[in-house]
């Protein structure tokens, strides 16, 4: 294997590595934007220009830059996350997650059908 050949890898795995981050960056901070945003029509604009800023930003080509932008991007989504984040009723840590546990093994329930 050349030098050119494992230069070459070492910087698609590297851009690979960097697109993944990105993409996680973004979904991360598009579901965090439904936590601010009460109202749809709010959520709309706001994620209307969190991909204005993600686009300001596609057509960088040095390796280095893209690090500090992403890590820069990181950090700021870190900072503002929302303390408190939406949690759908029913799933882990809602408000409805376990209302009704199952009842303890040994117990039977009876199913009384109203006709």
């Amino acid at each position: 294997m050349s030098a050119a050949v494992a230069s070459t890898a070492a910087y698609l795995a590297r851009r690979a590595a960097q697109k993944q981050r990105v993409r996680i960056l973004y979904r991360r901070a598009l579901k965090d934007t439904l936590n601010w945003a009460v109202h749809r029509h709010l959520f709309y604009r706001d994620a209307s220009d969190l991909r204005e800023r993600f686009d300001a930003n596609k057509n960088v080509e040095d390796l280095d830059t893209i690090d500090k932008i992403i890590y820069e991007g990181e950090a700021s989504y870190n900072k503002w996350r929302h303390p408190d984040p939406y949690i759908v009723p029913w799933a882990p840590g809602g408000s409805k997650f376990t209302r009704n546990p199952t009842p303890p093994e040994g117990v039977s329930l009876l199913i009384f059908i109203i006709q």
